[in-house]
C-alpha cells in the first residue's frame, strides 16, 4: 500500500507500508511522521539511537529527526505530511499536538496502543485509503480532514497516558507551550526564567507543572533540546565544533565543550568519532 498526494501549493501527505523503500519520502526533510507497528517488530534508528518498536506501538517524529529503518520483521504503517498540507502550528487550536506529539527533542513520544485504540486508528487509516481512490476536487480537503482526525485521536491517546483530564487541559497547555518556546528559542534562551517570563508564570509554577505530569525538569528539557541539536549538527553536517558552538549560542568553544561533556559523558571529538564509525 502506497499513496502520496502533492498539492499545487507544495502540500504533501502520504500513507505507506513501505516507507523505508520510498526514497523520495525518506529524503524529504519537511515531513512530520507517524510510524505505527501493526504486526511483528521494527528496528529504527532515530538521530543515531536505535529503538525497537513492537506491535501496536506508535511514535511521532518531526522533520528535525533523522531516521534510518534498520530491520522490518512484520508490518508497519507510516502516515506523513508537511506543513504546507497541514500546519500543526497554525491549527494548534484544532489538534493541540504541537509541543506534545511533535517537538525537536530526542525524547520522542512513544505510545503503546490498547486493542480499542488500535481499532480506532485502523478505522481512520481505512477511511484515508478509501478516500485515496476518489479522484475529484474534494479529495485534498477530505484527506486533510482524515489526517486531522488521526492526529486528534493520537493526541487523545497520549493525553490518557498522562492522565490529562478536562480540568487539567489548561495547565497542560502551559507545558506544551513551554516545549514550543524551547524549540523556537533554545539557541539564545537557556534558563527556565527566560521561558517563565514568556509564559507569564513563575519558574516555580513551571517546575511544579512538569513534576505533576512526571516529566523531566524544565531546565532538563532546555538542555536536552540543545544537546539534540548539537548531536545533529555534529553527525549530519561538516561544521566544526567552534561553528556549532556559535550556532547554539554558547559564548565560546570551552563553554560548549563543558556542556556537551556534562550531558553525554563524552568529549565532542570522542562522540563524533564513535558515532561516525558505527
Amino acid at each position: 500500500m502506497d499513496y502520496n498526494l502533492n498539492t499545487r501549493l507544495n502540500g504533501n501527505v502520504a500513507m505507506t507500508t513501505a516507507f523505508h523503500e520510498n526514497k523520495a519520502l525518506m529524503q524529504n526533510k519537511t515531513l512530520y511522521k507517524f510510524i505505527w507497528v501493526q504486526e511483528g517488530t521494527l528496528a529504527i534508528e532515530i538521530d543515531h539511537v536505535l529503538m525497537r518498536l513492537e506491535k501496536d506501538e506508535i511514535i511521532s517524529l518531526t522533520p528535525l529527526h533523522h531516521i534510518d529503518i534498520k530491520e522490518v520483521n512484520g508490518k508497519y504503517l507510516s502516515l506523513v505530511f508537511n506543513s504546507n498540507f497541514y500546519c500543526i502550528y497554525g491549527h494548534d487550536n484544532e489538534v493541540s499536538c504541537n509541543g506534545f506529539l511533535f517537538h525537536g527533542s530526542s525524547d520522542i513520544m512513544r505510545i503503546n496502543l490498547t486493542p480499542d485504540q488500535s481499532k480506532k486508528l485502523h478505522s481512520i487509516s481505512d477511511i484515508f485509503m478509501d478516500e485515496c481512490v476518489i479522484k475529484d476536487n474534494l479529495q485534498e480537503e477530505m484527506l486533510r480532514i482524515v489526517l486531522k482526525r488521526f492526529i486528534i485521536t493520537c493526541t487523545r491517546i497520549a493525553r490518557e497516558r498522562f492522565s490529562i483530564s478536562e480540568e487539567k487541559e489548561k495547565s497542560f497547555d502551559i507545558v506544551r507551550q513551554f516545549y514550543v518556546l524551547v524549540d523556537q528559542h533554545y539557541k539564545e534562551k537557556k534558563q527556565v526564567q527566560d521561558y517563565a517570563e514568556l509564559l507569564y508564570r513563575s519558574p516555580k509554577t513551571i517546575s511544579n507543572l512538569f513534576a505533576e505530569y512526571g516529566l523531566p525538569t524544565p531546565l532538563r528539557i532546555i538542555h536536552e533540546r540543545v544537546e539534540a541539536e548539537a548531536k545533529r549538527l555534529l553527525l549530519y553536517t561538516n561544521k566544526s565544533a567552534k561553528e556549532i558552538s556559535g550556532i547554539l549560542g554558547f559564548d565560546d568553544i570551552a563553554a560548549f565543550s563543558r556542556f556537551f561533556k556534562k550531558m553525554t559523558k563524552e568529549s565532542i571529538s570522542e562522540y563524533r568519532k564513535r558515532e561516525k564509525q558505527d
